[in-house]
């Protein structure tokens, strides 16, 4: 029975995977501008915040999906509220965009 629906699952994940890479992408633009207008380098905020340079660069290029924590650390080391970075995603996004649909 799983094998059968199995492409049908896969079929309603791909909006998910692409919209998931949509935010990532401007996550990324996102905390890369707010890094270069602080005239950082990637290994002076990744060593104020105690992360490896691969990892933010990793993020900078929306390779990897920070979980919450990890963006809070972000912002904290970006010296912006958490929340300023959430609401420029969302208008970046705008109110039509969904994960889910």
């Amino acid at each position: 029975m799983l094998c059968s629906t199995l492409p049908i699952l896969l079929q309603l994940h791909k909006p998910y995977l692409k919209n998931k890479k949509i935010v990532q992408q401007k996550i990324s633009e996102i905390i890369k501008r707010y890094r270069l207008e602080q005239h950082k380098s990637i290994s002076l905020i990744s060593n104020e915040i105690g992360m490896t340079k691969s990892m933010w660069a990793d993020l900078e290029k929306a390779i990897k999906d920070p979980q919450l924590t990890t963006l809070l650390r972000i912002a904290e080391g970006l010296e912006v509220p958490l929340s300023r970075i959430i609401i420029e995603l969302e208008n970046t996004l705008g109110r039509e965009f969904s994960l889910i649909s």
